[in-house]
């Protein structure tokens, strides 16, 4: 599948640490051009490399050497003839002069241009670091354009670099020392509309400063919303009293996407693919970031980015973005989660000061989950689990398997159980609504549904206690509930947790909270097809399977993800589950299921803006009170013509 990147607001970058001789320029020159000649074989078409990497950073009083100086000018020539000739884009380290003084500077030369030149900042002058004997800050700069070979280039920290073929992508600069000010440049060039943050260092090692170097880049990728790309001298500018280690990172809102190996006399060199969409869709959505406001006026510059086309993604998409992606994770987010539940629960029972709580057992996940929630519960506020009414209320369409699940597990959990029979209820109810019984319709289904929650509402009113509600946030988006059915409880413990982290949780649960027969039952509830059990069993044989009727929850889970989070257009997503899934769905069953996500996402609005109160958990949540408001009236044909479009 040959994906065209820019299509997708998706950008190509290479962070690139080089093989480096202290002052031989015409060396360092052509590594440069061998890491790109490199690069363009996975398709790169921009590339950063580390402060003062024509020269090497560790010149000294080199620097002041005239000779060095018009080999730098020399070096930035080749480039722009190299850039040309290959159409790609670099942005390279350079120590330059302008009226009488040196600034330490990056250089960003695109397709034959040197288009612009991004002065340092702030020049350290402590410890190892004795910048200010050759360099001047932007500050002190005493104007806006540069000499280079005879040519006027723009000159200044209040430069931003904007794609004209790619209008979502601007670009800001700033060098080594910047970024550990207590003010960045970069804070105020995210303000500016940069989304892509570049960072050119020679930052030297010592033990811990790997850690804190990484952390620094990440934090302000996510503190800015934006990709910050660093790239670091390498061990080839050791020198003296101090070594670098060729540290570079490319990092997202908050998250490394890539990290070089250090220590390598080699050029190392990472690349990645950036989601701009992403990046601006989470300043849209913040509104600190909307009101912040930029301390100076930046000129903007264009340049040619160019339609990077792959048969690869160069950046993992998770097949379930709502489970941690490391086994090592798994103990911490699960009890992250549970704890989350558990808290929310005893906040809603201590402020009401109720000691009883009854829920609907069906022997499926999530009311599987949501037991175990207020058995948890229970035991941290010190109460009687007798006080937690599990009802098991089998019908037309209750299996044996399911019936005898609810009842065992409520029993290892040491809870009360009650089994009702309601199907001489909804026969009774079938008849007062002249319902012909054998016609297993929506009425026929939603008829039990709304009798369970009549039974559990009534049973908590007798108790003096409420009714937890088991409802996912996959059934929410979907709108797989039955309105004032199991749509509705008194306090809904699962509102926040997709099916597939529903399964996550209590897979662990089964491992680590559990032991013995409970933990053999959560087995065999994980090993039963989800389905609603409304439908009249043929030999205990199941005839309705949820993910047969409305599409595999992995796809649902995934769509849900980044069509809520991030408001990606069904396209972009449907690229995306190819990529993640592969070859597991063919083109169409994502297509299909796409259609039908977004179909009974719409249609399904009126269910979610009265839903109860529940708990939020991650960062996608439809409560009509917080996360999500949208009319029930919305019209979905803009999203549904792209799919009919859409060729995977």
């Amino acid at each position: 599948m040959l994906i065209n990147l820019n299509k997708y607001n998706i950008a190509r970058f290479a962070v690139v640490s080089p093989e480096v001789r202290i002052a031989d320029v015409p060396f360092n020159v052509e590594k440069i051009k061998e890491a790109v000649g490199t690069g363009l074989e996975n398709k790169c078409n921009f590339y950063l490399f580390p402060e003062l990497s024509i020269t090497g950073y560790s010149c000294g009083d080199l620097f002041f050497q005239d000779n060095l100086n018009r080999a730098v000018e020399q070096g930035l020539l080749d480039l722009q003839k190299f850039t040309q000739q290959q159409a790609v884009s670099i942005v390279v380290g350079a120590p330059l002069r302008s009226l009488g003084k040196m600034f330490n500077c990056a250089v960003f030369i695109s397709n034959g241009q040197i288009l612009g030149v991004v002065p340092k900042t702030f020049i350290p002058n402590y410890d190892e670091y004795y910048e200010e004997r050759w360099f001047s800050g932007d500050g002190d700069r005493n104007c806006s354009f540069i000499e280079i070979n005879g040519m006027e280039i723009p000159f200044g920290a209040d430069l931003v670099f904007q794609a004209k073929d790619f209008p979502l992508l601007r670009i800001g600069i700033e060098i080594c020392e910047d970024l550990w000010s207590v003010v960045p440049p970069s804070s105020d060039l995210a303000l500016a509309g940069a989304n892509v943050l570049l960072n050119l260092s020679a930052s030297s090692e010592y033990l811990g400063k790997a850690e804190y170097r990484r952390n620094l880049v990440v934090s302000q990728s996510a503190r800015c919303h934006a990709a910050y790309l660093y790239s670091s001298a390498g061990p080839g500018e050791s020198s003296t009293d101090f070594i670098m280690s060729g540290h570079c990172i490319i990092a997202e809102n908050g998250r490394a996407l890539e990290e070089s190996r250090r220590f390598s006399f080699n050029t190392q060199m990472i690349i990645s693919d950036v989601d701009i969409e992403k990046l601006n869709s989470e300043r849209l959505k913040n509104s600190s970031f909307a009101t912040g406001r930029t301390q100076k006026q930046y000129k903007t510059i264009g340049f040619e980015f160019g339609t990077v086309s792959s048969t690869k993604l160069l950046r993992h998409i998770p097949k379930l973005p709502f489970v941690p992606r490391s086994y090592q994770q798994k103990k911490e987010v699960c009890e992250e989660i549970l704890n989350i539940q558990i808290t929310a629960l005893s906040k809603r029972l201590k402020h009401i000061g109720i000691q009883n709580v009854v829920l609907g057992v069906s022997g499926g996940l999530d009311s599987t989950l949501a037991l175990i929630v207020c058995a948890k519960t229970f035991e941290r506020l010190g109460l009687n689990k007798n006080g937690i009414l599990a009802v098991s209320m089998p019908c037309f369409g209750t299996s044996s398997r399911t019936k005898i699940n609810a009842k065992k597990l409520s029993e290892a959990l040491g809870v009360s159980f009650r089994e009702i029979d309601i199907t001489d209820t909804v026969r009774s109810h079938f008849k007062d609504i002249l319902h012909n019984e054998n016609q297993t319709d929506l009425v026929f289904e939603n008829a039990q549904a709304r009798v369970r929650t009549l039974i559990l509402m009534d049973l908590a009113n007798k108790l003096n206690g409420i009714v937890v509600g088991t409802g996912d946030l996959s059934e929410a988006a979907l709108g797989w509930s039955t309105y004032n059915g199991d749509h509705m409880s008194m306090y809904n413990v699962n509102s926040g947790v997709p099916k597939t982290l529903v399964m996550y949780l209590i897979d662990w649960a089964k491992d680590n909270l559990f032991s013995g027969e409970a933990s053999q039952i959560l087995g065999n509830i994980m090993e039963t097809p989800i389905s609603p059990e409304l439908l009249p069993a043929s030999e205990d044989e199941l005839v309705q399977q949820t993910e047969k009727i409305i599409g595999p929850y992995l796809l649902h889970d995934f769509f849900l993800y980044y069509f809520a989070r991030f408001g990606y257009s069904p396209t972009k997503i449907m690229m995306m589950a190819k990529v993640a899934f592969g070859e597991k769905f063919k083109n169409y069953e994502i297509k299909d299921s796409m259609k039908k996500f977004i179909t009974r996402f719409f249609v399904n609005q009126y269910k979610r803006s009265c839903v109860p109160d529940g708990v939020k958990v991650g960062t996608v949540a439809l409560s009509p009170r917080g996360d999500w408001r949208m009319p029930s009236d919305a019209v979905m044909e803009v999203w549904l013509s792209e799919i009919d479009r859409f060729e995977i």
